[in-house]
């Protein structure tokens, strides 16, 4: 101890009766020198000293407050994790400028750590110097902040059926964060990998792709959650460049083109890198009669369209990674020889016409076929009332007569 601070001692310990010999200091109550002794101060036997846990985040300001309801004067003092004497009473016993007082009084001791770091964790002890010394223990955690995340493996540009993998680090946090990845804002699942330095920890997830053309454009984020972050997040975005063969289509500007209409035909390449220029071409071979059909970057425009203008129009688009085609086949038509609108009135009338004959015929074929089948039934019934038996009504009946006449045999 430093020769000031015994004399503050000295000062305040002294009216409690509290000798120092040989620069040693003794209570009551602890293990004392065999060269010291001392005597019991009055009052303050049933005070116990209140203190509270306490969490920051490393580079914050640690608050340690040590308080007693009823105090007769006694001193308080704060003591580190290697018990080292912050403060006694409103007296500064450890030389570090970020250690300062707030508040002394007989009842409270309040101190501030402030830039706080790792190696500022642990218990710190609050003492009341009554007969014997009374303590509490407020334990300080110190939450280690993440450092914001690393996306390594990506190289721009990526070929289309590469497959990479993307690896997110963070380290410095404690305890460990929490690693996720996002594909467009829609989370996905990746391989998570947690190492120790220290008192910290380095946090490292990876995701494997099968890159394609749908994948040119994505946005894949990496986020860190962590305790020490309050109400926000660490991220880093990363978006891909897919380069991939071209794919072509052709859009038309009206669906059935007529004699001296206007038409526009566009070639539409897809690819990265954009494939620019284009290629028209007509049944194999070039465009004919140039000054009525107009090439225009992607398009072909007929100003005034004649059956000379049909064939198959052919687009063709190029990278450095393919060549890729589509083609429209076009026949204009003649407006004068297409049919006219059906009249409706007309197609109505003979559906009609058709359904009223249709249910005539019905009826009249009903009505004959029930008049026959009664004819029928009457015939067969006529002569059958006076047979004896089922044989003799048989041949009695009128039908059987003609019939047995028909077949009479004459022998001459």
């Amino acid at each position: 101890m430093s020769p000031q601070f015994l004399q503050h001692l000295q000062a305040e310990l002294l009216p409690q009766k509290l000798l120092i010999i040989d620069r040693s200091i003794c209570f009551c109550g602890c293990d004392c020198l065999s060269h010291t002794f001392c005597l019991s101060p009055p009052g303050g036997q049933g005070q116990f000293p209140i203190v509270q846990n306490m969490t920051v985040t490393e580079g914050g300001i640690a608050n340690l407050t040590c308080r007693v309801e009823h105090n007769d004067n006694t001193s308080l003092q704060w003591s580190n994790p290697a018990q080292q004497t912050l403060f006694f009473g409103d007296k500064k016993a450890l030389r570090d400028n970020r250690i300062e007082l707030v508040r002394a009084t007989s009842q409270e001791l309040t101190i501030n750590i402030s830039e706080v770091t790792l190696a500022d964790e642990g218990m710190y002890t609050c003492s009341l110097f009554t007969m014997p010394v009374k303590t509490a223990k407020a334990f300080l955690t110190v939450l280690g902040m993440p450092k914001k995340p690393e996306i390594n493996g990506l190289t721009k540009p990526v070929l289309e059926g590469d497959q990479i993998t993307l690896t997110c680090v963070t380290s410095g946090s404690k305890p460990a964060a929490d690693v996720r990845w996002f594909k467009n804002e829609k989370e996905i699942k990746g391989a998570k990998e947690v190492n120790t330095s220290g008192k910290t920890f380095t946090v490292k997830s990876s995701l494997q792709l099968l890159v394609n053309r749908h994948d040119d454009g994505v946005a894949y984020t990496c986020r860190v959650d962590h305790v020490a972050l309050i109400a926000t997040h660490e991220e880093t975005t990363q978006v891909l460049e897919v380069h991939y063969a071209p794919y072509v289509e052709i859009k038309h500007s009206i669906p059935a083109p007529l004699e001296g209409q206007y038409l526009k035909l566009e070639c539409v390449p897809h690819g990265n890198p954009s494939p620019d220029p284009v290629l028209w071409t007509k049944d194999g071979g070039e465009l004919p009669d140039l000054d009525r059909v107009i090439v225009e970057g992607r398009e072909l425009t007929f100003m005034s369209l004649n059956k000379t203008d049909n064939g198959t129009y052919r687009c063709e688009a190029t990278n450095h990674l393919g060549t890729s085609h589509a083609e429209y086949k076009l026949v204009v038509k003649d407006p004068n020889a297409l049919p006219g609108p059906p009249d409706h009135a007309l197609i109505g009338g003979i559906v009609a016409v058709v359904v009223f004959a249709t249910l005539c015929l019905i009826i009249v074929l009903g009505r004959y076929l029930a008049r026959h089948k009664g004819t029928y039934l009457t015939n067969e019934a006529k002569g059958a009332d006076d047979a004896p038996d089922a044989d003799t009504a048989i041949i009695n009946a009128d039908g059987n007569h003609a019939h047995a006449e028909e077949k009479k045999e004459y022998f001459i």
